[in-house]
């Protein structure tokens, strides 16, 4: 087996993975639809986290929207997010060690984010994981977002991986749904949603926090082929 079939990598989803950014969506969401004299409830909300955007200005303002209002809508909305968090991003308790110990440990690390890569650049920017990241993947580089499985391929393809030699971690039963999708080992972590829809969707391992996601867990997920 050669240096590169025998590369292994994590990729990340970034909102409520990384950075515990949902009620900073949420917020966002609601001052955009507030301001176009619309309502969006707690379960839309939970039950949109992981998907685009785009399809989740489609859920709220109907499918005859033109592409036209849906970038102008999605614009807006994620200028809001970033008003938020700028200065003040809420990283995730124990994100940093965790991708540390990955890295030092030879993982190639990826993250696949349904958001746009303005948000990834202010994330990564401030917390200073970019150091970290061999690949990233915005909503904007895939025509389909999850549950396909678009993102976690390419980001597969940027960091040179092999689907079947990585670990996907993810909060959303969309994202886990995607992940199994594109081939790749889903650990659920519990947050946004509940362990038992995580492991509905096809988590093969479920956490309740980023420190129980060592090296040690992936290479029991990535056994030798």
């Amino acid at each position: 087996m050669t240096d590169a079939t025998r590369k292994r990598g994590v990729i990340f989803d970034m909102d409520g993975v990384l950075v515990d950014s949902g009620p900073a969506h949420c917020e966002s969401w609601r001052v955009l639809a507030r301001q176009h004299g619309l309502e969006i409830s707690d379960d839309q909300f939970a039950n949109s986290f992981g998907q685009t955007s785009r399809d989740i200005i489609r859920a709220l303002w109907g499918p005859a929207t033109s592409d036209a209002d849906i970038r102008r809508h999605d614009d807006e909305k994620e200028a809001i997010y970033r008003k938020l968090v700028t200065g003040r991003v809420p990283v995730m308790a124990g994100a940093g060690d965790m991708l540390a110990a990955l890295s030092r440990t030879g993982y190639t690390l990826a993250v696949a984010t349904s958001g746009p890569p303005t948000n990834i650049a202010l994330i990564l920017t401030e917390t200073g994981f970019g150091r970290f990241f061999a690949a990233t993947v915005s909503g904007f580089d895939v025509r389909h977002g999850k549950p396909a499985p678009d993102c976690f391929v390419l980001a597969a393809a940027r960091a040179g991986l092999r689907a079947e030699r990585c670990v996907v971690v993810e909060d959303a039963p969309v994202g886990i749904q995607a992940t199994v999708a594109a081939g790749m080992q889903p650990i659920g972590l519990v947050g946004t949603h509940t362990a038992e829809r995580l492991r509905a969707a096809g988590a093969v391992r479920v956490v309740t926090q980023l420190a129980q996601i060592g090296p040690e867990v992936v290479a029991e997920l990535l056994t030798e082929d």
